[in-house]
């Protein structure tokens, strides 16, 4: 069996205010390509479809597209739930969809597996979606109290981090949700000796790379999942990390398929074609997922980023500009987008001197208020007018005077 193991789509997400619905439009075709260039049988979507809670109705639109054209294409989809949906809403239309279509948001349902059937027989797929810390040991089914060792290193009830059993979940910490998790799914496997097992899951499993563009999920310092909570398990379809990643050869995240933020800028993002074979895990292939408009960060200073050839490759790319410059231009943004309109951030970086590294009050002792506050204008942005330091003047006349009646 062929499957296809992505996530972390984020529909209806901007960057910096820059519209990325195209882009997911044009990954959803990549997608569909896919599918249907390689008979791909199964597709995983482990989590965080939606931005938020409430997506724009384009973004439920395009959701609801991809999922005709996958089943159109002859895959089964399955969708769990991540941290950015609302588990409620997307597993609302679940009931009404094709059976070749999926949408797990339940945790009480992790241990009632999708079967899907191929040549060398039953695969069973355990969707795991976001376990919310505030509810989910509650709706966790009673077969994850069962015997399951928990691993060196994972939070286990007590000082703070609440029983397993814990009203509400109230305290309960990741490593602790996914153990009881694994361990329903562990007995039902019991039950099914030698079957192929895929997970899906939404989680930070320790030895993961974070980028800039996820939510921290972790709870009142209850941190990441270990990592051999899956050991025995064919495959594991993670999402969450943004950055794509194997944390063992069986346990992988897909990563994002678009760029969400300026550290992932240098990254090439993919799906994964996993190969479940007749005795377990085959080979894993990394799918590139074309780059529409690359993000790019440009350094220099505001005359050498917009007259330099050197940048003129990146000139159509979403650019955030480091501007070095001594004192900050004017309107450099509006400025700097007449070359590159898809500049969405600037930040100021100018060079610091080495040959002063005296205290602030080391290096203002002498100096009148006025000085100070001229030196402070210049330093932002230039020289004050002379109707600017008459102004400052008087400011600072007048705030004497209060100073002094008081």
């Amino acid at each position: 069996m062929l499957a296809l193991h992505t996530s972390d789509w984020h529909l209806g997400r901007a960057l910096h205010g820059h519209d990325l619905l195209p882009a997911q439009g044009a990954f959803v075709d990549h997608l569909v390509d896919v599918v249907r260039g390689e008979r791909v049988e199964l597709v995983l979507v482990a989590g965080d479809v939606h931005d938020r809670a409430i997506p724009p109705v384009r973004a439920l639109e395009l959701f609801d597209d991809a999922l005709s054209r996958l089943r159109d294409a002859g895959a089964r989809v399955v969708v769990i739930s991540g941290n950015h949906d609302a588990a409620r809403r997307l597993g609302d239309k679940s009931g009404l969809l094709d059976p070749r279509i999926s949408i797990r948001t339940d945790p009480a349902a992790v241990a009632r597996p999708l079967v899907v059937e191929d040549a060398h027989g039953p695969v069973r797929v355990y969707p795991v979606p976001y376990l919310e810390p505030t509810s989910a040991a509650g709706q966790l089914p009673a077969a994850a109290d069962i015997d399951q060792p928990a691993p060196t290193g994972a939070d286990t009830p007590g000082d703070g981090a609440g029983g397993a059993g814990g009203a509400g979940g109230r305290g309960v910490g990741p490593a602790v949700l996914m153990r009881r998790a694994l361990g329903a799914i562990r007995a039902d496997l019991e039950r099914h000796p030698g079957s192929r097992a895929v997970v899906l899951g939404h989680a930070w499993v320790t030895g993961g790379a974070a980028s800039d563009s996820e939510r921290d999920i972790s709870v009142g310092g209850l941190g990441n999942v270990p990592a051999s909570l899956f050991d025995g398990i064919t495959y594991t379809a993670l999402g969450h990390l943004h950055r794509p990643q194997a944390i063992a050869p069986a346990i992988r995240y897909s990563g994002s398929p678009l760029a969400y933020s300026f550290s992932e800028a240098a990254e090439g993002k993919a799906s994964l074609l996993v190969e479940l074979g007749p005795a377990g895990l085959g080979a894993v292939h990394a799918v590139p997922v074309p780059v529409g408009r690359r993000l790019t960060v440009l350094r220099g200073t505001l005359a050498d980023l917009l007259a330099s050839p050197v940048h003129t490759p990146h000139e159509n790319d979403i650019v955030a500009a480091v501007l070095t410059d001594l004192i900050r231009p004017l309107d450099a943004m509006v400025t700097l987008q007449r070359r590159f309109p898809f500049a969405v951030r600037l930040t100021h970086e100018p060079p610091t001197s080495e040959s002063d590294q005296r205290s602030f009050a080391a290096r203002t002792r002498g100096r009148t208020d006025l000085e100070i506050a001229l030196a402070f204008v210049t330093h932002v942005r230039t020289d004050p007018s002379p109707g600017e330091r008459e102004l400052l003047t008087a400011a600072l006349a007048a705030a004497r005077t209060v100073e002094d009646a008081a």
